[in-house]
Formats: structure tokens, C-alpha cells, sequence
């Protein structure tokens, strides 16, 4: 027996793959080592900076009174020192008629978010899935239909959608409510649906990219073993898409959480259904005079939004920027 190696020849297919190989990682590479420097650093920390400033002055001055407030910044708080818990107190345990509790608006909030969070997130998980990998007739058309409705200003949907609502939802709810007294006639049905419509086209595209990048042989294997296109998406599409999903759902849930508009107009403005964000504008008086108010019910609205961002980020840029790109 020779001891001799004899190289193999390198065929024109894996030498192409290899080249391709090794361009992907010198440019994620050079990315890296860009990302990474002194000076991406320092703007990273300068963008910090300036990002939570406005917080942690809020922050200040949801401690302070209502006189230092009004007549100093917060930034003198050192030439000026005063703190109390009055503005906390006032917002979340308040009994009068005129500044009432936070907590029924907090529970609205909650109500609104979680399902005008989800029902998209199901919804456009499943269309995306379709449109990557169902093949039927005008789905490519179809999808850049759907893509060409991000452009759609909100505010020019508002008025129809709310004519649609009042001539057919009002009246199936007033109906449900006649036949089970137990459900409420207004309720926040109209609410999540706004926002489901609104958040679809986004969330389609977003989900499309990251699912249509998930490798062919493994999708062709699992049809191959048998699988329908319902097992393939519940047991290998959406692990696959965790990251995606949980990008999509930190958006969908701070612009719900944070949305006055939307709510305002489809929740007709009452205490059972009316949001957080209602509330708050509410509580700087009608002069503007409770302004301290305001600062500390602001700071309580900040806790869910961090929770969920802290909770989810892990898959947060992940997740984003596999979505938003493709090739």
C-alpha cells in the first residue's frame, strides 16, 4: 500500500460553493469588526445618551413638586432639591371623580395590546407561510398588493373603517348583547380588529422574508415523510420563526401600548374601554396646570413596554434583521 495522499480534484460545483462560503464570512466579518469599533462605539454611547436623557428626566421629575416643577427644570434638581410621593400617590390611589385611579385604564390597556398583539402575529405567520412556500395562482401579485398597503396612511382609513364598524359590527354587538345580557354592547372588538388591519401588511412582509429563507430541503423532506402543510408550519415553521415573531410582536405591542389615536376613535372614549394613553392626556387638567401628574402617570405607563422589550430582546435584532432582508 502507497502511503502517498492523493488530492481530489475540486469540482466546479463545491468550488463555487466554498468561494461563496468564504465571500458570506469575510463580509459578516468586516461588518463585525465595523460594528465593533472605537468610533461605532462612541456614537453608539453618544445615541445612548441622548435617547434616555428625556427619561431620566421624567423620571426626576415624577418625584417632585408641583411647585418646583413649574417654575425649575429638573436638571437643577441639585441647586434645587425637592422630592415627594404625592404625584405617585395621587395617580394610582386617588378616590376623587376628577383624577381617578390608573388602574381600570391599565387593565383596558392590557385588554387591548395582548390580543391586538397576537391576532396579526397568527394571522400574518400563516399568510406568510402560505406565500412562501404554497404555490396558487396570482399569490405573487397578491402579495405585493399587500406590500403596497404600508404606504396607505392610517388616517385615510380611519373614517370608512369606522362607517364599516358602525353599520355592521354595532349592530351584531347590540344584537349579542340583547341574547346574552352578560356581554357588554361596546366592548374592545372594534379595537383589536383596527388594529389587526392596520398591523398586517408589515408584520406579512416581515414574516415572508424570514420564512422564505428557511432551507427548501428541509420543507421537502418533511412533505416527502408524509407531513401536511399544517404540521409543517406548526412543528418546523414556527420554531424556526421564534425570533421573527418575537421581533414583530415587540413593535406590534409598543405602538398598540402607546396608540391614542386608534383607540380613541374606535373605543368611543369611555372608562370601560378607553386606554392608558387616554387617560393620560387627560391628566394634565384642562389648563395644563397638573402637570406632575402627568410625569409620574407617565413613568407608571413605561413599565409593561420595558418589560416586554427586556423580556424579548434576546431575539429582538435577531429576529429583525433576518426579517427585513433577504438574499
Amino acid at each position: 500500500m502507497s502511503d502517498n495522499v492523493v488530492d481530489l480534484p475540486i469540482t466546479g460545483t463545491a468550488k463555487g460553493t466554498a468561494d461563496t462560503t468564504a465571500e458570506v464570512v469575510g463580509k459578516a466579518t468586516r461588518v463585525k469588526r465595523r460594528l465593533t469599533s472605537r468610533t461605532a462605539t462612541a456614537v453608539a454611547l453618544v445615541i445612548a445618551v441622548l435617547w434616555t436623557l428625556p427619561t431620566f428626566g421624567l423620571f426626576i421629575s415624577s418625584f417632585r413638586p408641583a411647585g418646583l416643577i413649574s417654575t425649575t427644570g429638573w436638571w437643577t434638581i441639585f441647586q434645587n432639591p425637592g422630592f415627594t410621593l404625592a404625584n405617585y400617590q395621587e395617580v394610582l390611589f386617588s378616590t376623587s371623580q376628577s383624577s381617578p385611579q390608573l388602574g381600570a385604564y391599565f387593565v383596558n390597556s392590557l385588554a387591548i395590546a395582548i390580543p391586538a398583539t397576537l391576532f396579526p402575529l397568527v394571522i400574518a405567520a400563516m399568510a406568510a407561510y402560505a406565500f412562501a412556500w404554497i404555490k396558487f395562482k396570482w399569490s405573487g401579485a397578491l402579495f405585493v398588493l399587500i406590500f403596497a398597503l404600508q404606504i396607505v396612511p392610517l388616517q385615510l382609513a380611519l373614517i370608512p373603517l369606522l362607517q364599516m364598524f358602525t353599520q355592521f359590527l354595532r349592530p351584531g354587538q347590540a344584537w349579542v348583547h340583547d341574547m346574552i345580557p352578560m356581554i357588554p354592547e361596546q366592548g374592545y372588538l372594534p379595537v383589536w380588529i383596527a388594529h389587526t388591519i392596520f398591523a398586517l401588511p408589515l408584520a406579512i412582509f416581515l414574516l415572508h422574508n424570514f420564512i422564505s429563507e428557511i432551507p427548501g430541503e428541509v420543507i421537502e423532506a418533511a412533505r416527502v415523510d408524509g407531513a401536511s402543510h399544517g404540521q409543517v408550519f406548526f412543528r418546523i415553521v414556527l420554531p424556526l420563526a421564534v425570533p421573527a415573531l418575537a421581533s414583530f410582536a415587540i413593535f406590534q405591542f409598543l405602538w398598540v401600548w402607546n396608540d391614542l389615536l386608534v383607540a380613541l376613535i374606535f373605543s368611543g372614549g369611555t372608562q370601560d374601554v378607553a386606554p392608558l394613553t387616554q387617560r393620560l392626556a387627560e391628566l394634565t387638567g384642562t389648563r395644563g396646570q397638573d402637570w406632575q401628574r402627568l410625569t409620574a402617570a407617565a413613568f407608571v405607563s413605561l413599565i409593561v413596554p420595558l418589560i416586554v422589550f427586556f423580556s424579548l430582546q434576546r431575539y429582538f435584532v435577531r429576529g429583525l434583521l433576518a426579517g427585513s432582508t433577504k438574499g
